[in-house]
């Protein structure tokens, strides 16, 4: 992407466009999770998925000593959540960036290490609820996917030019579906005759595709096609395997980082990374660990943390969260 500046927010207020809409998941969590490390006058915190700005209002509000940084892919998003964090002024800086950017950014702004950071992982509620953007399966419209609809190619160029066994791959990879080669036989031979350009007409596919007994488990048959899609489209896991290391990295020694994913392809790659700093690096058998090989992290959660039943009841869309948190407590070994 090009021309990513950073936005300091200017003064203004009120409710805005789309805010009334979005519920931060497992909010107070993560604000608990983060508070030791951001109570202290001059911390910097980093929202890496700013979406519409629930999450960094609330960082804001609660650490009013702390300044913000927040990154977002989807321009929209920034300009809703912009709109929404105007009244803390310059203490939040939104900057049009994918999250594995963060060490450039943070180089960019001239800031050294961080004392937080945050991902909410996944599609972001108004890229959900706008229809024209093709990630909802329960209504119809064009296939786009994109959370940068600036750049890169769309879901509806990914069904129409993928060779059939890329679309597989690309389905059972990150779809986890079963019925990917039915699926994917499907597309190919309506493709054909056709180009898919809207949603409803692959979400009609799917539902003829698949033998009855794997329509009756798992909600919509078409969940796991369009997650595999999204992912597809936006490079999510590749940009997370880069991202989490180097998120990491920028943590002063003190500093905390919380994590929500939304399904397991995520959670995984966060929980191997968390798991990795938490452990010794020492040949076995050493009867003392020298500094070097020491643990890099302490994880904070055990396990991945879920919502609760009522927050559940209140949001459906956390229903699929996972949260787990470390704190650093060593520098990288030289």
């Amino acid at each position: 992407m090009q021309g990513r500046e950073a936005l300091p927010n200017k003064g203004g207020g009120g409710r805005r466009e789309g805010q009334s809409r979005h519920v931060p998941v497992m909010l107070q969590r993560c604000l608990d999770l983060l508070a030791p490390a951001l109570e202290r006058p001059g911390s910097v915190v980093v929202d890496c998925t700013l979406g519409l700005g629930g999450h960094s209002e609330a960082l804001l509000t609660r650490f009013p000593e702390a300044r913000l940084v927040a990154l977002d892919r989807d321009k929209e998003a920034l300009r809703l959540s912009g709109e929404r964090l105007a009244p803390f002024g310059d203490r939040a800086t939104l900057v049009h960036a994918v999250y594995d950017e963060l060490p450039a950014v943070l180089e960019r702004l001239g800031i050294a290490r961080v004392q937080g950071v945050l991902f909410d992982l996944g599609v972001s509620s108004m890229q959900l609820d706008e229809a024209d953007r093709g990630f909802a399966y329960a209504q119809d419209a064009p296939l786009d996917m994109r959370m940068d609809q600036s750049t890169g190619i769309s879901a509806a160029e990914v069904l129409n030019t993928y060779p059939a066994g890329d679309l597989v791959r690309v389905l059972f990879q990150y779809g986890e579906e079963k019925q990917a080669k039915r699926i994917v036989s499907a597309i190919v031979r309506e493709r054909d005759k056709e180009p898919f350009s809207n949603s409803a007409r692959l979400v009609e596919l799917i539902r003829d595709a698949l033998p009855q007994a794997a329509k009756r488990t798992g909600g919509n048959p078409a969940k796991r096609t369009f997650q595999a899609l999204r992912i597809e489209v936006n490079g999510e896991l590749a940009v997370l395997e880069r991202a989490i290391p180097a998120a990491v990295k920028t943590l002063a020694v003190g500093g905390r980082i919380a994590v929500l994913s939304y399904h397991s392809l995520e959670d995984r790659l966060v929980k191997q990374v968390f798991a990795a700093g938490a452990a010794t690096t020492a040949p076995p058998g050493l009867p003392v660990v020298p500094e070097q090989y020491q643990p890099r992290l302490k994880l904070l959660t055990r396990g991945a943390e879920l919502p609760t039943e009522e927050e559940v009841a209140e949001n459906r869309r956390a229903a699929p969260a996972r949260l787990r948190g470390a704190q650093r407590i060593r520098e990288e070994a030289e």
